[in-house]
């Protein structure tokens, strides 16, 4: 703090992809993959396509995405839009409306095909942009 005043730090995150999803519409989209989340086609960009070797079918893999629709002034919410629940700080959420929208979604690598990968279980709309992908660790034992 500089004279008793936030300063903000900025960083720099670029998109490495988008998505292409047949969930074009945020009211359309299931709340979380596990509930119904589509198969979807993950479109890299060419200048991180060897970054993409060694992912396999079958392999999870967490996936981080910028929701470029959410409200960035949103602090608390009704845990699923269910007014009849108390409103929580979205910390406590899985709410897609945040200060920095971050998506993080566990899915399953279904393909793999040049500078695309086919997901499975991933509820984010068409159009979204892809941020990062990691691998899902095993148990420690198992690593």
């Amino acid at each position: 703090m500089q004279d008793g005043r936030r300063q903000r730090q900025g960083f720099d995150v670029r998109v490495i992809g988008r998505e292409e999803s047949p969930l074009v519409e945020r009211a359309g989209a299931p709340r979380q993959g596990d509930e119904g989340g589509p198969e979807a086609w993950l479109v890299f960009d060419a200048s991180v396509g060897r970054a993409l070797a060694d992912l396999a079918v079958g392999q999870e893999v967490l996936l981080l995405t910028w929701l470029h629709q959410a409200d960035r002034e949103v602090l608390a919410v009704h845990p699923r839009g269910d007014r009849s629940r108390p409103e929580t700080g979205v910390f406590a959420t899985r709410s897609p409306d945040r200060p920095n929208p971050i998506g993080l979604h566990r899915v399953t690598v279904l393909a793999v095909d040049g500078l695309r990968l086919r997901v499975s279980g991933l509820e984010a709309i068409d159009g979204t942009p892809v941020l990062d992908v990691k691998p899902v660790l095993p148990g420690v034992g198992e690593r």
